[in-house]
C-alpha cells in the first residue's frame, strides 16, 4: 500500500509500506494492505511503519488518518 505521512511543515514518509501502526484517539491500531476504506482521528503517539519487515517509528503530536484505494495519508499535526 501507498503511505504519506505529512505535517504543516514537511513531508515525512512517502512510499511503499506493509503495515502501518497509528495511534487513534480512542485506542491503537494497524492498517494492513488493501484495508477498508477509514477516517480516524490520531492521538499523540508511535506511528510505526513497516517496510519489508524493517520498522521505523515517528512520534506525532495527533492529526487524522484516511484509508482509500490502498493508500493511506496520515495528516499530522507535528512530528516531535
Amino acid at each position: 500500500m501507498h503511505l504519506d505521512i505529512i505535517t504543516p511543515d514537511k513531508k515525512v514518509f512517502n512510499g511503499e509500506a506493509t503495515a502501518v501502526t497509528l495511534p487513534g484517539s480512542e485506542g491503537q491500531f494497524q492498517i494492513l494492505n488493501r484495508h477498508a476504506p477509514l477516517v480516524s482521528t490520531l492521538g499523540k503517539g508511535d506511528v510505526v511503519v513497516e517496510v519489508s519487515g524493517v520498522k521505523q517509528t515517528y512520534t506525532i503530536d495527533g492529526g487524522v488518518v484516511e484509508v482509500l484505494n490502498n493508500k493511506v495519508l496520515v495528516l499530522a499535526e507535528a512530528v516531535l
